[in-house]
């Protein structure tokens, strides 16, 4: 078991259903403020020095500051775009994966926002760079992880395998990097590198390319899939691991799912879901 199983198997209840859904709505509610009442997104920018003096609030509030465009129809595309892809992953990973995931990408950026506050003097005034760019960054990083060989249609018109995408992305990342004139937008970035880098080392057994459903199958699935005696409570058992042989009724938090790249109605516990060789 790798570590990032023992930390949901410890905190697991703490993950938040249905996060994208929420993503996207901080995101809609920062472009109405910015677009209505754009002298207001000075008040919620992520400001250390600010945060000090008491205004605590912007601990909380810069995760309203949107990914920094003004055209409308890029805006509806990209809210689009990264609701379809923190779905998947969420659906993919789990709700605490993805919880865990986004909140280690925020509280990376407050940490390395505070640490530059207090290596930098007269720092003040550069929360616009701690937007939510780079958590978009982050998630989109990790989807191309996870969904190499993916093909998207760049400008609705030209397929490219989101693995090339990535790699744009990436070198885009590192010219950044280099050119910056200011450490906080490298705080910015490292914060979203760093968290990309130790989720996936964290979970260095996770195997990209499967797509798991749900513990709740769908009709078709349900129909399918045969009833399982579970000899230990002499009943029937909705799901069991074909690895390890466990069933609902060894923990209200396991979870199960089944494999589309096994042939066959294979269904695995939360533990062997990524690490299981594919049966053919």
């Amino acid at each position: 078991m790798n570590l990032l199983n023992k930390i949901e198997r410890k905190f697991g209840k703490l993950a938040i259903p249905n996060l994208p859904k929420w993503i996207i709505l901080t995101y809609i509610i920062g472009y109405v403020i910015y677009y209505l009442y754009p002298t207001a997104i000075a008040y919620i920018y992520l400001e250390p020095e600010l945060i000090l003096k008491g205004q605590v609030w912007r601990l909380i509030t810069w995760v309203f500051v949107p990914p920094t465009t003004t055209n409308i129809f890029f805006v509806l595309i990209m809210l689009f775009f990264y609701y379809s892809i923190s779905t998947t992953l969420e659906q993919t990973w789990g709700s605490f994966r993805f919880t865990f995931y986004i909140i280690t990408g925020l509280l990376f950026m407050i940490i390395g926002s505070f640490v530059l506050y207090l290596l930098t003097p007269n720092y003040l005034h550069f929360g616009i760079l701690y937007s939510t760019h780079y958590i978009n960054l982050a998630i989109f990083l990790a989807f191309a992880a996870t969904y190499p060989d993916m093909t998207v249609m760049l400008y609705f018109l030209i397929p490219l395998k989101i693995k090339w995408l990535a790699l744009v992305d990436v070198v885009i990342i590192i010219i950044d990097f280099v050119r910056a004139t200011l450490w906080e937008t490298r705080v910015a970035i490292i914060a979203s590198v760093l968290n990309f880098l130790l989720f996936f080392l964290l979970s260095r057994k996770y195997k990209s390319g499967v797509t798991p459903t749900f513990t709740r199958q769908k009709p078709k699935r349900k129909a399918e899939a045969p009833k399982r005696f579970n000899p230990h409570t002499g009943g029937i058992t909705k799901h069991k691991c074909a690895i390890c042989g466990r069933t609902e009724n060894d923990g209200i938090d396991l979870e199960f799912r089944f494999c589309t790249k096994c042939n066959g109605n294979y269904e695995y516990c939360q533990d062997h879901l990524f690490t299981h060789t594919h049966k053919q």
